[in-house]
C-alpha cells in the first residue's frame, strides 16, 4: 500500500487572522499592496513576505480566488460569490464588485468555438476620485 502524502495543517496566526478579517471588512478584491496595508492596522508589524505566503495559502485553501484585472494586475477576494464583474478605478487603482451580470454584452463566437464563461472588467473613476476632480461650487450669488 502507499502511502499517503499528509498536508500540514495552516496555523491560525494573529497575522493570519488579520488577513481574513481584512477582507471580510473590505467586501472588495484587494492588492497585495492594499491588504497589506489594511491587515497592518489590526496586526502591527505584518511583514509584506507573510502577506505574500498567507494570500497563496488562502488561493490553494479556496478560501481566495484571484482576480486578475487587465493593468491593474492581481487582486484577490473571498471564494463562493455568485457570478459577478468589477469595477477598476483608473485614479486610484480601487477594485469594486458590481452586482449581477449585463446581458448588454453580445458575442459571436466563431464556427465550433464553446464559451465556458466570461469576464468583464469596466474601468472609469470612482465616486471619490470623480468627488476630488469636481470644481468647488460658486457661493453667495
Amino acid at each position: 500500500m502507499a502511502p499517503t502524502a499528509s498536508v500540514a495543517p495552516v496555523r491560525d496566526t494573529r497575522q493570519r487572522r488579520a488577513i481574513r478579517l481584512a477582507f471580510e471588512e473590505a467586501e472588495r478584491p484587494l492588492s497585495t499592496e492594499q491588504l497589506h496595508a489594511v491587515a497592518s492596522r489590526e496586526s502591527r508589524g505584518l511583514g509584506l513576505a507573510t502577506v505574500y505566503r498567507s494570500i497563496k495559502s488562502l488561493v490553494d485553501e479556496g478560501w481566495l480566488e484571484v482576480i486578475d484585472i487587465p493593468g491593474h494586475g492581481a487582486f484577490y477576494e473571498r471564494a463562493g460569490k455568485e457570478h459577478h464583474h468589477h469595477f477598476a478605478c483608473e485614479n486610484c487603482s480601487e477594485v469594486t464588485d458590481l452586482d449581477g451580470c449585463s446581458s448588454e454584452v453580445r458575442v459571436r463566437l466563431p464556427r465550433g468555438y464553446r464559451a465556458r464563461g466570461h469576464d468583464v472588467t469596466i474601468f472609469g473613476t470612482c465616486s471619490r476620485c470623480a468627488e476630488k476632480r469636481r470644481p468647488p461650487t460658486r457661493r453667495g450669488r
